[in-house]
């Protein structure tokens, strides 16, 4: 049985509400597609009476803005009562493309002005809402994720402040180190991991790929990610190498130390095709390094796996890794703003996580249990299964 289509088991928290912000417009509205679709569809018994008042709406989402002033202060408004709502809010800390005035010059948005926005309508619902979630999937500051010397600890901070306006529950995808969740021990956090969606897309766009430990491996570009990598390979039944990056620890170049070569741990990947699996491409400088690496090294195919493709730098350089045969894909999620350029480019793979999103909000607004999606081997398998199969 699909998960959208279970039975209703738990009351749930009170009626549901949606408030994506401007970042998160887009996704925001997919995702309440598939709610509205699913409770629609949806046969109980229940649905009739006050403890289920509010539970079939036309639509989720609840109108919410934060008007900017000349001076480039701003203020949070809800156009509608969420007395009494479960409410999830969803944001984009990454979504450069939005603008403000600022003394009559334009100014695009930050991560910084994004998490302002955020706690202005967290502080504009006045603590009415039954529960406040907040879907952030890219955790702001959570690069900033630990002290090595005199530093801030701004990720820590930003949850611990969420956490102190009323915010239950905390969902993100993919932390750079979900140990950040240290910070708020008594309150719900989680991060997902979209490894299914990733081979979900892959394999509809590539038909003929072995998927054994002969023919295909999984690599990690990094020490860092070795434990997603780890975790890709054994659902798939694959090996996997790593590379670590040998760096110039006498300088700084850019506030970090220059990479100075890229050394590779594993077996041989010759004839192989590989997936590159990360949590970000930044300026995607070490994932093109890897991918050269591989192809010095023989592979057949170098597919990139990246929750968020922030492209920092442009993608003229992964055109040029395209048109050389380094790069065959290059998959990474709407989670965070995609330009337009990237969404128009032939090794782009765009993968779609509003559903995966709704039902995550669906099974915690019944007060459900979320380990069964948040463990994805059985989806995996199923998908595995139907593609050996040839049902493509």
């Amino acid at each position: 049985m699909l998960y959208e289509e279970k039975t209703i088991e738990t009351i749930p928290v009170g009626p549901l509400g949606l408030i994506p912000l401007k970042s998160c417009k887009e996704l925001g509205e997919k995702v309440n597609d598939y709610l509205v679709a699913w409770r629609q569809d949806r046969e109980s018994e229940h649905k009739s009476t006050i403890a289920f008042s509010g539970y079939q709406r036309d639509t989720y989402i609840i109108e919410a803005s934060t008007p900017r002033f000349g001076t480039g202060e701003a203020k949070g408004t809800l156009q509608q009562s969420v007395r009494g709502d479960d409410l999830y809010i969803m944001v984009d800390v990454c979504n450069y493309s939005l603008t403000y005035s600022l003394c009559g010059m334009t100014n695009h948005m930050s991560p910084d002005d994004h998490f302002q926005d955020l706690k202005r309508v967290i502080a504009a619902s006045a603590g009415k809402p039954r529960r406040i979630n907040v879907i952030m999937p890219f955790l702001y500051e959570s690069r900033q994720h630990k002290r090595s010397r005199r530093e801030s600890l701004d990720c820590a901070l930003a949850l611990r402040e969420l956490v102190n306006m009323g915010v239950e529950n905390i969902i993100t995808f993919d932390a750079h180190d979900p140990r950040v969740q240290n910070a708020i021990p008594l309150k719900g956090f989680e991060t997902v991991q979209p490894i299914y969606q990733f081979i979900k897309y892959l394999l509809k766009e590539e038909t003929e790929l072995d998927i054994d430990s002969e023919h295909m491996m999984v690599i990690s570009p990094d020490e860092g990610g070795m434990g997603r990598a780890v975790f890709f390979a054994n659902v798939l039944g694959l090996d996997m190498g790593m590379f670590y990056k040998r760096r110039d620890y006498t300088q700084i170049i850019n506030g970090r130390n220059p990479i100075v070569a890229h050394e590779f741990l594993g077996s041989s990947v010759e004839g192989k095709d590989v997936i590159i699996v990360d949590d970000m491409i930044s300026s995607g400088e070490s994932m093109l390094d890897v991918a050269k690496e591989l192809k010095r090294r023989k592979a057949r195919k170098v597919f990139v796996c990246a929750t968020f493709g922030l492209f920092t730098n442009g993608l003229a350089k992964f055109d040029e890794y395209y048109e050389n045969g380094l790069i065959d894909r290059i998959l990474t999620t709407n989670l965070v703003y995609q330009t337009p350029d990237l969404l128009s480019r032939p090794y782009y793979i765009n993968v779609d996580m509003s559903k995966y999103i709704a039902l995550i909000i669906d099974n915690l607004n019944h007060d459900a249990s979320l380990s069964g999606l948040l463990n994805p081997t059985n989806r995996i398998n199923r998908l595995l299964e139907r593609y050996r199969a040839g049902d493509r």
